[in-house]
C-alpha cells in the first residue's frame, strides 16, 4: 500500500489540476445519468417487483452460480435475453465491467491479436490488458486501419475486433457493418459492447447489432442492464459453446456471488416495457436531435448521433464552471475530464432521456447559450 503522505500529495495534485472528484447526489433535472428510457422508477416495473417479493422471491442468491446461487429465474431470464438478441444463448454477469473484463480476458488467447478502438472505455481496456494478448489500438472508427492490421496479422489464432457500438463519451456509433464485413473477410472475431445501445436501438431495442446481419462471424455482444433498462447487472449474448466455456473458465463469472433472483424480475419487467412502449426510444432520438440542432454553431458536439451529446470545451476549469452554473439553474449536467476522456478534451456530457420533453430541452439550450456566448464549433 502506498504511504498516506503519498496519497495526500496525489490528492492535492488532482485538486491543483481541477481533476479532483467527489461523490455528489443531485436533485436537479437529470441530464447526467444513463437512465435513457426512464425505467429506473417505472410504475409497472415497481409493481412487478413488489408482487414478486410478496410471493417470496429471494432477496439474496446466497452464493456463486456454480454453487447455491443459481436460480430458475436466472435461467428463465437468460433464455429470454437470448431470444431478445436472436442468438442461441445468454449469460448473466454482475456488471458490465465484470462482463467486459471477463469475456475479453477469457476468450482472447496468446497467439491472437486484439484490435481495440482508441475510444473504448475503461472496462474494455482493462479486459484487453488482462488477456495478455498482443494488441493494437486503432484510430476511432477507422475501418481502414482495422483492415490494415488484419492483413498484417500472421499469428496462429484469429484476430478479435473489440468495440463499443455507441461510444459513451462521444455519443457516436461504430461502423458495425464495416467491421462485420472485415471480420468475415479475414476470419476474425468480433466483440461488441452494446452498453449504451441496449434498449434504444434496433427494431426491437436489442441494440445496434440488431440492424446488422453478422452472418457466420464469431460474435459476442455485451449488454448492461443498468443503463436504458434501469436496473443493474449485465449479460453476454452469443453461441451456446461460448456460454458453456464462460461458465467453466471465466473468473469474473465463477468467483462472485450471483445477482439476487429478484433482480431478474426487474429485468423481465424492463424488457416488457421496452417491447410495449417503443415511443420511449423514439422520444429520446427526437429530443437528442433537437438538442444537437440547437447547439449547432454554439459548441462542438463532435460526431454525436445518439442520446449522448458532448459539449466539448477543452480545459477542465471552464468545463467545471459551466457544469456548476447549469446545476444552479436546475440542470444536472456533469463535467467529464481526463482520464475519462483525453487531456484537453474536457466536456459537458449531456444525456437525453425519455422523461424530458421539448420544453426541457429548450430550457437547457437557453441556459447553455447564456453560459457559452460566442462559442462556435471548430
Amino acid at each position: 500500500m502506498i504511504p498516506h503522505q503519498t496519497i495526500q500529495h496525489e490528492l492535492e495534485e488532482l485538486r491543483r489540476k481541477d481533476n479532483h472528484r467527489r461523490l455528489v447526489s443531485r436533485d436537479e433535472i437529470d441530464f447526467s445519468s444513463n437512465d435513457y428510457l426512464g425505467l429506473s422508477d417505472h410504475p409497472a416495473i415497481r409493481a412487478a417487483l413488489i408482487d414478486a417479493l410478496g410471493r417470496g422471491v429471494p432477496l439474496g442468491s446466497t452464493g456463486s452460480r456454480l454453487l447455491r446461487g443459481n436460480h430458475r429465474l436466472h435461467e428463465r431470464v437468460e433464455a429470454r435475453l437470448a431470444e431478445f438478441r436472436r442468438v442461441p444463448a445468454a449469460l448473466v454477469f454482475n456488471s458490465g465491467f465484470e462482463a467486459n473484463v471477463g469475456v475479453i480476458s477469457t476468450l482472447c488467447k496468446q497467439g491472437g491479436l486484439i484490435l481495440s478502438d482508441e475510444k473504448n472505455h475503461a472496462s474494455i481496456i482493462d479486459g484487453v490488458r488482462a488477456s495478455g494478448v498482443a494488441r493494437r489500438v486503432f484510430p476511432h472508427n477507422d475501418a481502414d486501419a482495422v483492415e490494415d492490421a488484419l492483413k498484417a496479422h500472421k499469428g496462429p489464432l484469429p484476430a478479435t475486433i473489440v468495440t463499443e457500438s455507441v461510444f459513451s463519451m462521444e455519443g457516436d456509433r461504430a461502423p458495425l457493418a464495416d467491421l462485420v464485413a472485415l471480420a468475415e473477410r479475414y476470419g476474425a472475431a468480433l466483440i461488441v459492447d452494446e452498453a449504451h445501445a441496449t434498449g434504444l436501438y434496433g427494431p426491437t431495442g436489442a441494440g445496434l447489432l440488431e440492424e446488422v446481419d453478422a452472418g457466420d462471424v464469431p460474435l459476442v455482444s455485451i449488454h448492461t442492464c443498468g443503463k436504458a433498462l434501469g436496473a443493474f447487472g449485465a449479460f453476454v449474448a452469443g453461441s451456446a459453446a461460448v456460454k458453456e466455456y464462460l461458465v467453466n473458465t471465466c473468473r469474473s463469472f465463477i468467483f462472485t456471488t450471483a445477482l439476487p433472483p429478484y433482480l431478474m424480475v426487474q429485468w423481465e419487467a424492463a424488457l416488457d416495457v421496452v417491447a410495449a412502449e417503443p415511443w420511449r426510444r423514439a422520444r429520446v432520438t427526437a429530443l437528442a436531435d433537437r438538442l444537437r440542432a440547437g447547439l449547432a454553431g454554439l459548441a462542438d458536439c463532435g460526431a454525436s448521433s445518439t442520446q449522448i451529446v458532448p459539449v466539448i470545451l477543452g480545459e477542465n476549469a471552464p468545463t467545471l464552471a459551466a457544469s456548476q452554473a447549469l446545476q444552479t439553474r436546475g440542470f444536472d449536467v456533469r463535467a467529464i475530464r481526463h482520464p475519462t476522456v483525453p487531456a484537453g478534451s474536457a466536456r459537458l456530457r449531456v444525456a437525453v432521456n425519455a422523461t424530458h420533453d421539448e420544453a426541457t430541452i429548450d430550457a437547457l439550450l437557453a441556459a447553455l447559450r447564456d453560459l457559452l456566448p460566442g462559442s462556435a464549433a471548430p
